[in-house]
């Protein structure tokens, strides 16, 4: 075969690959030669399990793209994705990135802009989110970073905000805080706990978050790194009360332990898929992408189990009631959950981070 029907020949297969059938939203049942995959950056455990389960594996069996994972914390996830691109080594191609990452100059840098595959595939879904599908990336989920307890531990009283984490003597006990390279959200919840309203957050007065983190730093048994290390500390009693987020909360909750949570010491945040530059498996990553946005059955899946907010409507009317129930309600969005400023902890990272590296060690 010569090269030039070669390649009218390898162009159809793809267009018929990444067909799928109009009426489910989802790709119809075309099977791939054996050899391909796509890889996905993901932070492991029992998030990484919630997304096989309802995602990667039901993909498989309707493509025959096998989806293979790596885990890493946030942080990790963003120096070796910049690390690839800059060595044109790409070795992975689809990474888990926060939102607020997500939005800054550097992530352009590194992430693919999605912009034409949103706008031919997604842009009049109307059971999508707006930002369902954005140059940056594909949204995974909508989530909270909270003041999660064990119940077991105060005799019927229950920590319901960060003022409260601070109050060793009336709530004993461990405490526990993330230590990576996004320390924004510890020096919020100290803000709010010296007695900043929500509203006068923004700017964070980072002089003023670090001295009351003094006065609470004793009592911190684990400054985790990954959320799974996170759920491992609450599982082996080292700590109480920890900030930590809602879907490791609730994976903690449905494997029996006595965790609860309060949205009152809350702050949004969310998920993004990013497709890293030149990757070597573009197309099955954007076929991936593409199965995830039109397939509410698997979003509503995984956020039963992690407890997190879909990008698709549908979605949310498929999962169960109590998955719905762990949701902040109107009253908590309107009150007392944060909606963090986006630009500003972007335009200070490197300021945050570095007066956190020289407080933390």
């Amino acid at each position: 075969m010569n090269l030039c029907v070669e390649n009218q020949t390898r162009k159809k297969a793809i267009l018929l690959a990444v067909s799928y059938v109009a009426f489910s939203g989802v790709f119809g049942t075309v099977m791939a030669t054996a050899a391909e995959k796509v890889v996905i950056a993901t932070t492991g455990g029992a998030y990484e399990r919630a997304l096989r389960e309802a995602w990667f594996d039901p993909f498989s069996e309707q493509t025959g793209i096998e989806v293979v994972t790596v885990a890493g914390t946030n942080a990790e996830m963003r120096a070796k994705a910049a690390a690839m691109v800059r060595s044109d080594n790409v070795s992975w191609d689809l990474y888990l990135q926060g939102d607020i990452q997500a939005s800054s100059d550097e992530h352009a840098q590194y992430a693919q802009d999605l912009s034409g595959f949103c706008d031919e595939q997604f842009s009049n879904n109307a059971d999508l989110t707006e930002d369902a599908c954005t140059a940056a990336g594909v949204r995974l989920l909508s989530n909270a970073t909270l003041l999660a307890y064990r119940q077991d531990a105060f005799d019927g009283a229950a920590p319901e905000s960060w003022a409260d984490m601070w109050d060793l003597d009336r709530l004993p006990g461990g405490r526990s805080f993330p230590n990576f390279d996004d320390p924004w959200r510890v020096m919020a919840a100290a803000l709010l706990a010296d007695g900043v309203s929500r509203e006068e957050l923004f700017p964070l007065d980072i002089d003023r978050a670090l001295a009351k983190l003094d006065k609470i730093r004793p009592a911190v048994s684990l400054w985790w790194k990954s959320g799974d290390q996170s759920m491992q500390g609450f599982r082996h009693g080292e700590y109480t009360i920890g900030q930590i987020w809602l879907t490791r909360a609730k994976a903690l909750k449905s494997e029996g332990h006595p965790i609860a949570w309060t949205h009152k010491a809350s702050f949004l945040v969310g998920d993004r898929i990013a497709l890293i530059k030149n990757a070597s498996n573009q197309d099955n990553a954007l076929r991936l992408l593409e199965y995830w946005l039109n397939s509410p059955q698997a979003q509503a899946q995984v956020c039963d189990v992690l407890s997190c907010t879909p990008p698709s409507e549908a979605a949310m009317s498929m999962m169960s009631d109590e998955a719905r129930d762990d949701m902040p309600s109107t009253e908590e969005i309107e009150n007392h959950v944060v909606v963090p400023d986006a630009k500003w902890i972007n335009d200070n990272a490197a300021l945050m981070l570095e007066r956190w590296n020289s407080w933390i060690q």
